[in-house]
């Protein structure tokens, strides 16, 4: 696998553990966007492409996620125990929407991208850094929103 191109976007100021979302060109022919860049307890590493699992209301077949306590069509009570749970026993919240099958490959990719996200965060020290252009993807509302979250 050869990843021609690695993009890196900051986040700054984040009060949780996300430094950063990446996406990888590889061979010059498939991206991957919004892997997350996260700061973990032994170091930064990378978390996948992921989606919120969702289930449907027995009452009207509605579409909620699995924390939601109540349908969001109906507003029937939904049981608690819904959802499959992983190894540690906790529910699974989110599925992967594109993973490296095997450990090797998943070492190369965050090895990559951490390499990247690294390069960044000295560009970013520099004077008259510019940050990345990432004009087709949504990452500014995200630092936006955080913005209102904090300060409410």
């Amino acid at each position: 696998m050869n990843i021609t191109e690695v993009r890196v976007k900051l986040l700054d100021n984040q009060p949780d553990k996300l430094r950063g979302f990446a996406s990888i060109t590889i061979e010059n022919q498939l991206v991957i966007r919004d892997l997350k860049i996260i700061e973990g307890a032994h170091g930064l590493f990378i978390a996948m492409p992921s989606r919120k699992l969702c289930d449907r209301c027995p009452s009207c077949a509605g579409k909620n996620h699995l924390r939601a306590r109540f349908c969001n069509d109906c507003g029937r009570r939904l049981r608690s125990d819904r959802g499959e749970h992983d190894e540690r026993g906790r529910l699974r919240l989110y599925a992967d929407i594109s993973h490296p099958i095997h450990q090797k490959a998943r070492d190369f990719v965050e090895g990559q991208v951490l390499v990247a996200y690294k390069e960044e965060v000295a560009r970013s020290q520099q004077d008259g850094y510019v940050a990345q252009s990432f004009d087709d993807l949504d990452y500014d509302s995200y630092e936006r929103a955080d913005v209102v979250e904090r300060s409410t």
